[in-house]
């Protein structure tokens, strides 16, 4: 099973429809379910890892465009990589898989969680939960 929060969904949702029709890559990371703050986390183990944020993709970047890979990302930070199908299937492609787990989206981008799924490595299809939960608030000051 892999976990996400819905506002994760929500706004990598909105960064494809935003890039449409060009595509978006880009790396997402987790937070623990004990440390979440909101009742959808409850009944989860609390080590359980949930996706909670993602980096912000850089476009400008030829190698990200290319290979899929976000060079100023460290790779310990981004346990996963969201991909965006402006034109194609929901499903991993040979550009997708440099991840354990893989989010992938198609359009129609307001479809929500039916434009929404979860790959492994291998593009196999992973069962998806979303969580209505939030990570800790952050300060810049931190």
């Amino acid at each position: 099973m892999v976990y996400v929060t819905r506002a994760l969904v929500d706004v990598l949702l909105d960064l494809a429809s935003e890039a449409d029709p060009d595509d978006v890559t880009t790396g997402v990371s987790i937070t623990p379910a004990g440390d979440l703050e909101g009742a959808g986390a409850d009944g989860l183990p609390p080590e359980t890892p949930v996706f909670t944020d993602f980096f912000l993709p850089d476009p400008g970047n030829p190698v990200n465009a290319v290979f899929g890979v976000d060079l100023s990302t460290p790779a310990r930070q981004a346990q996963g990589r969201f991909v965006s199908h402006p034109v194609g299937e929901l499903a991993v492609t040979r550009r997708d898989d440099l991840a354990q787990v893989v989010f992938v989206a198609v359009p129609p981008w307001t479809l929500g969680e039916r434009s929404f799924a979860a790959f492994d490595r291998s593009g196999e299809r992973q069962p998806l939960e979303i969580v209505d939960a939030s990570p800790p608030g952050q300060s810049l000051a931190e």
